[in-house]
């Protein structure tokens, strides 16, 4: 079987295997989130954080949850961190330096899990099985919930209420990741990945010295880290790594497990707006950007021009053997598609226009499907905008699922869609211009620009993948970054919570002859048609400057 083939089976099979969790998966988060009795496990933590679950909350209170709740996480992970030196388990690991801490905690919260450090050299077990697979659980949850607050903006009506943010951030942590953690760990631990507590261990001679490597919590936090779109990896090489993605069945089984819950969360929205069509048609539009850059990338990297490359029948530099051209095409549109940064591959090492399709996979907004929840919550916010252009071509007021689009929703999601490009684009040029961030440029030239466009469009789109070559471990970066992930991440929702409550307030709008239906292939065309055309004309200039120059060098 050839390369290609073997590729375009793969893509097959995934989409084979996400159509047949699609309706149980999306049917059951609907219940979830609409049912009024709480488990008993439930009432034990609500009572144990003091929270009253009933208590209907309008957005500034479900906003002052999600912060306060967050800013929680950071500083007990950060200080989770600072004391790991003294903390027992620790494998004998310092603590670790200040910036780097920030830098951690604010992105295992953020769900952005950008590693700037190797996590088998500095984390022992307790940091990341007590504080980073922790997060990878909550800050999943939150995602959905914030997800499912605008959600019910637009099923709810004359009044500001969007439901209860600890409910909704307990229900999705023990009814939905909690339990989709623990079969999916059985499976990678079947597959071969390890789940142990066995310490450092020597694996024998390498280069003239001993060869160590760590064991750990691997498969259950593997499990999690695409389940929940994080991303971080236990180990440097992350999904490279033997030790989390033994062979081709678990790196198609994690690519599954990465984009099953985003895409499921759209018949969790036709269902809770009383229209599985309008699932379908977000549903719609998300694939189609999904398989159509995954064959994007396959050609790109498939195409092979040069001798060496037609011997190892594509860009195999940077990519493992047991994954070939296919999965590690597969597994790099998913992951930048999605929030999730975990990397079977190294994306630095892929063509230039591979390694563009990897960015402009992030610059999308990570909406197709995107992250848990973040992808569902953006990409209804680009769909206001779709829906506003409609109606300014038409001349009507914009309406969509019965609410109308007015000045402040406009305003608020015009907002939405201006911070991260914003983040991104102000970060990387700051970080062009000053004397010293250039220095951690492994490459020069546009492949050296593309290394630090790469890094903040990850951060501010809470991605977490690294272009690799470049030195992150810095003050300046390990700081940037840092804000970045922490501005992408918080920011957007308070824009997205606003625009909930708003919608929430409304009256609801009859159908009229005039009304835009945004439940067809022609509402579909135009928000895929928005999508391309906001993140071309706000991000063409950077990439021309990297990845363009880049490819069209060679």
């Amino acid at each position: 079987m050839g390369p290609v083939l073997a590729g375009v089976l793969q893509l097959l099979a995934l989409i084979a295997a996400l159509g047949l969790a699609y309706v149980p998966l999306g049917t059951y988060m609907a219940r979830v989130y609409t049912a009024e009795r709480h488990w008993r496990v439930e009432r034990w933590i609500y009572r144990g954080i003091g929270a009253d679950p009933d208590t209907q909350m309008r957005w500034p209170a479900y906003l002052r949850g999600v912060l306060g709740f967050s800013l929680v996480g950071v500083l007990f992970l950060y200080l989770l961190q600072r004391l790991q030196g003294v903390l027992p388990g620790s494998l004998g690991f310092s603590s670790i330096a200040p910036a780097q801490a920030f830098n951690t905690a604010v992105s295992f919260v953020s769900n952005t899990n950008w590693q700037s450090y190797y996590g088998e050299q500095a984390m022992g077990p307790v940091v990341q099985t007590g504080g980073l697979a922790v997060q990878n659980f909550v800050s999943a949850a939150v995602g959905i919930a914030v997800a499912v607050a605008l959600v019910r903006g637009f099923a709810r009506s004359r009044t500001g209420e969007l439901g209860n943010f600890w409910a909704d951030l307990v229900r999705g942590t023990v009814r939905i990741l909690l339990p989709l953690a623990a079969v999916a760990a059985v499976v990678l631990v079947a597959c071969g990945a390890i789940q142990n507590f066995s310490g450092i261990h020597e694996v024998g001679q390498f280069l003239g010295g001993p060869q160590q490597w760590n064991g750990g919590a691997v498969a259950s936090q593997e499990a999690i880290k695409e389940l929940g779109t994080n991303g971080g990896g236990y180990f440097n090489a992350n999904s490279a790594h033997p030790y989390e993605n033994p062979t081709p069945f678990s790196n198609l089984f994690e690519i599954f497990l990465l984009l099953v819950i985003p895409f499921a969360l759209t018949r969790t929205f036709g269902l809770m707006v009383g229209s599985v069509r309008q699932g379908y048609a977000i549903l719609a539009t998300m694939v189609t950007i999904w398989v159509g850059f995954v064959a994007l990338m396959m050609w790109t990297e498939f195409a092979h021009q040069e001798g060496a490359l037609q011997l190892a029948g594509g860009a195999m530099e940077g990519k493992e053997l047991r994954f070939g051209v296919g999965g590690s095409s597969i597994f790099a549109v998913s992951t930048t598609l999605t929030s999730t940064g975990a990397v079977n591959s190294f994306h630095s090492s892929f063509t230039g226009f591979g390694g563009g399709l990897a960015m402009l996979s992030m610059m999308l907004g990570e909406i197709a499907p995107g992250g848990t929840g973040s992808g569902l919550y953006g990409i209804l916010v680009l769909a206001i905008i779709a829906v506003f252009i409609a109606g300014l071509m038409v001349g009507r007021t914009p309406e969509y699922l019965g609410k109308k689009i007015g000045a402040r929703e406009i305003k608020l999601a015009a907002v939405y869609i201006l911070i991260t490009p914003a983040l991104v684009l102000v970060f990387t040029a700051a970080s062009m211009a000053l004397p010293t961030p250039p220095h951690s440029m492994l490459n020069p030239g546009a492949h050296g620009f593309s290394e630090v466009l790469y890094a903040f469009t990850s951060a501010a789109n809470n991605n977490g993948s690294a272009f690799a070559g470049l030195n992150a471990n810095t003050d300046w970066f390990n700081t940037m970054t840092g804000l970045a992930m922490l501005l992408g991440r918080f920011l957007p929702m308070v824009f997205v919570l606003a625009l909930a409550g708003s919608l929430a307030g409304q009256q609801p709008v009859p159908v009229t002859a005039g009304t835009l239906r945004t439940d067809k292939p022609l509402f579909t065309g135009l928000l895929l048609g928005a999508i391309l055309i906001i993140v071309g004309l706000t991000y063409f200039p950077a990439l021309a400057l990297g990845p363009l120059a880049e490819g069209l060098a060679r």
